[in-house]
């Protein structure tokens, strides 16, 4: 199981552990407030039953000892009551603010009624009124309560998951630059021997022309390897762009690739003796980056196959679309493809493409993706760079 499959699990695992506690807080607050509520009602009803009781002593004896129900009516502080007459006429109300006017308390009557809690009958000397309340803030708070906590564990995890990305982002970054200035500063060294040698062989042979030509190949590749070099000692510093045919940096590359790949692969690249298209880039770079698909598409097809390229407008930006007749890439991997370290091969450190991405987008303030893969039909990768402005 590669890193990039671990990380997925336990996002999975985090997530699992997340809705399994909001389930268990949300589940423990509804039991808490069904509690509470039906406290409410049983406070409210004798609330009612105490008025009652109150109404009547005192209409029957004035003089009667009503300390009792008048204790039970006085000790509700915190569920609000409205009275009400047969016509639904507000008569009296308690636990509102002081500064609640009767249209306030009417309003307040509304959404009671709105909220389906059932009235409680009042049974006074010779009328029938009805009682509403309205739950409490408490009952209120612990009702709205799992939503709270919910939308604080997300922002939480939010800006939690925000800043270890934006930590890992660039303590990868940093890892990179290094190990990609340390390679090109190792390389120098023997590049510079292996170019004295050659020049000495040259001074030795120079009757012999197999020799010269043997030599002359490998000055070749000895420039290849300083410009693999200079592309190394580029990462992590802002590169210099210049105004370059598109279409000759595609053919340039194409040719060194196609000398070493196999017979049986055919190349079908836009020709360089068209109408020229400029674009600003930094000509090292950008034929990395062309290098790596057609390297990764040479993968694909297996020694026998297609490899194009399209370039064309779309907006502020160009494309250009580099497809293979390989084995693609299944859906599931496509996003994974530009991660560092992310390969499907036996060799290699997987970073190729993370490379690309940092050089198109980062450098050239462009873009790269996967356009579409199927299996065993192929894929397509398309950079867009931005025109040149005008």
């Amino acid at each position: 199981m590669d890193i990039y499959q671990r990380r997925s699990n336990w996002k999975i695992y985090m997530a699992i552990a997340g809705i399994l506690i909001m389930f268990i807080v949300m589940t423990y607050s509804s039991y808490l407030a069904s509690n509470l509520r039906e406290g409410e009602r049983n406070k409210a009803e004798l609330f009612v039953k105490a008025a009652e009781a109150l109404a009547r002593d005192l209409q029957e004896d004035p003089d009667k000892d009503v300390t009792f129900p008048f204790e039970v009516v006085q000790s509700n502080k915190t569920i609000p009551v409205i009275e009400v007459d047969e016509r639904g006429n507000v008569k009296d109300h308690a636990n509102f603010p002081e500064t609640f006017e009767l249209e306030d308390v009417e309003d307040q009557l509304e959404k009671i009624k709105r909220s389906g809690i059932e009235p409680i009958a009042f049974n006074g000397p010779g009328f029938q009124h009805f009682i509403y309340y309205r739950p409490s803030r408490l009952l209120t708070f612990i009702t709205y309560f799992p939503l709270v906590m919910l939308l604080l564990l997300a922002a939480f995890m939010a800006f939690g998951y925000l800043g270890i990305t934006a930590n890992r982002k660039a303590e990868q970054n940093r890892v990179w630059v290094g190990m990609a200035k340390e390679t090109a500063h190792q390389l120098g060294t023997p590049i510079s021997a292996i170019v004295a040698w050659i020049e000495h062989l040259k001074l030795l042979s120079e009757s012999e022309s197999d020799k010269l030509d043997l030599l002359d190949e490998l000055s070749n590749d000895v420039k290849r390897l300083e410009l693999i070099a200079d592309r190394f000692s580029k990462i992590g510093s802002a590169p210099k762009l210049e105004r370059k045919n598109i279409f000759e940096e595609l053919c340039k590359t194409k040719n060194y690739m196609q000398r070493r790949a196999s017979r049986k692969v055919h190349f079908d690249f836009p020709s360089q003796n068209g109408s020229p298209l400029y674009l600003q880039i930094n000509s090292h770079l950008f034929n990395w980056v062309v290098e790596n698909l057609i390297r990764n598409a040479l993968d694909a097809v297996g020694g026998e196959g297609e490899i194009k390229a399209r370039v064309y407008e779309d907006g502020e930006y160009i494309g250009i679309d580099i497809s293979d007749s390989g084995k693609g890439i299944p859906g599931s991997k496509q996003k994974m493809v530009f991660q560092p370290g992310y390969t499907t091969k036996k060799r290699g450190w997987g970073l190729g493409l993370s490379l690309a991405k940092r050089i198109v987008e980062n450098y050239h303030e462009g873009k790269i993706f996967v356009k579409n893969s199927e299996p065993d039909v192929g894929t397509t990768f398309t950079i867009k760079l931005p025109r040149e402005k005008v």
